[in-house]
């Protein structure tokens, strides 16, 4: 059985090689943003493949929804194999669905490749549980941090990415793009990744049995999971919601509402931060000020009813820089917190929380056009509140 082995490089990181960090930061980044690409770039599909906008809005659903069978299907394979063969198979996988989708010619085609799109990207839940087994345990929250950075980067800068090429150069070139960057990606893993030893021989049908176990057997997983899917749901909610708020109200099209992916990003900075907290100060207490951050930065939406259009777009980027903060600090606290639960089950574990996650981004996707439909923008600015002081609650036992 193969060991774990970590490459000596100088310049390292908390024992892990600076090199590699940086590896399995783009990995999560370049894999993860895979399923973000397609919406600012709606409009410009439905009219390349001359589909209604509703059918053409399936895209990113079976991207989403092939996110969650991977992480509850695919992800927990993590603890059975050498994490470093199957990151780089589902990379090249991942390469190859990107590929098709570029080339697709109708929107059948487009929504089988968008699916195993969805499916193999679910290697940044690879790649984010190899971090926290390469690092030292007084420095996991500091390496997982850093991985994670390059995760959300990838999640909040895809979208800027995708509205800016998908208006210059087309939607198919964004997807050749994307395909041509998980390849790089998964050159760099091959040559920094070490060898990784599975931590257990059950077969597939028993690792999955395995999840339940996991479930019922560990209390502050479930108060962990339930705390981020309700944060989630307000997270989703902005973001889902956000292009269609602005091009009715203010006639914005796809790359200015790609464009406030970058005053997210700004909320990044909040992973290695966290991590190093958590590490310092216990991840439970950094959870819950991360949650009442995020809470701020919801609320600080509900000042729309009372400000001047011009006003609006400034509130916007400050709201998102602010949510986006709590949100991803709660976020890696959790994983910081999970992961030292089972150190022999982390891709399992993380597989339980990421499902909690996308749940509830799914739910505030659509809750998220409920209330923008009835009640306009201040119902998505409510919605956000509530359930993130849900979270708050959660969170503090």
């Amino acid at each position: 059985m193969s060991t774990t082995h970590i490459p000596t490089v100088s310049h390292a990181s908390h024992g892990v090689p600076a090199r590699l960090i940086v590896s399995l930061a783009a990995g999560a980044g370049f894999s993860v943003a895979s399923i973000y690409y397609s919406q600012p770039m709606l409009g410009v599909i439905s009219g390349g493949l001359g589909s209604s906008e509703q059918a053409t809005g399936m895209v990113p659903t079976l991207t989403q929804l092939g996110y969650a069978l991977g992480i509850l299907l695919l992800a927990p394979l993590g603890d059975r194999f050498d994490r470093r063969r199957l990151i780089l198979v589902k990379s090249l996988v991942l390469a190859a669905a990107l590929t098709f989708a570029a080339i697709a010619g109708n929107l059948p085609t487009l929504l089988l490749a968008s699916l195993l799109i969805g499916l193999m990207a679910t290697v940044a839940q690879d790649v984010v549980p190899a971090a926290a087994t390469l690092a030292p345990e007084a420095h996991r929250g500091a390496v997982v941090g850093k991985v994670m950075t390059g995760l959300l980067l990838g999640i909040l800068l895809s979208r800027v990415a995708s509205g800016l090429v998908a208006q210059w150069l087309g939607w198919r070139a964004m997807f050749g793009f994307a395909a041509g960057s998980v390849v790089l990606m998964a050159l760099a893993l091959a040559r920094e990744l070490p060898h990784m030893a599975p931590t257990t021989k059950l077969g597939y049908p028993a690792l999955l049995r395995s999840l339940f176990g996991l479930w019922r057997g560990q209390p502050p997983l479930r108060r962990a999971v339930y705390a981020q899917g309700l944060l989630a749901v307000g997270f989703s909610a902005f973001w889902s919601t956000l292009a269609v708020m602005l091009h009715t109200r203010f006639e914005l099209g796809s790359a200015v509402a790609g464009a406030f992916g970058i005053a997210g990003a700004a909320g990044a900075l909040a992973a290695p931060l966290a991590g190093r907290w958590a590490d310092r100060l216990g991840s439970h207490a950094v959870a819950r000020i991360a949650i009442l951050i995020a809470l701020a930065g919801f609320a600080l939406l509900l000042l729309d009813p009372w400000l001047p259009n011009a006003a609006i777009l400034p509130l916007l980027a400050i709201s998102a820089v602010v949510f986006d903060f709590g949100f991803q600090a709660a976020l890696v606290s959790h994983q910081t917190l999970v992961y030292g639960l089972a150190p022999e089950a982390r891709s399992r574990l993380n597989a339980l929380l990421f499902t909690g996650v996308f749940l509830g981004m799914a739910a505030g996707g659509a809750l998220g056009a409920v209330m923008l439909a009835h009640f306009g923008w201040t119902g998505v600015a409510m919605l956000a509140v509530v359930t993130a002081g849900m979270s708050f609650v959660v969170r503090r036992r």
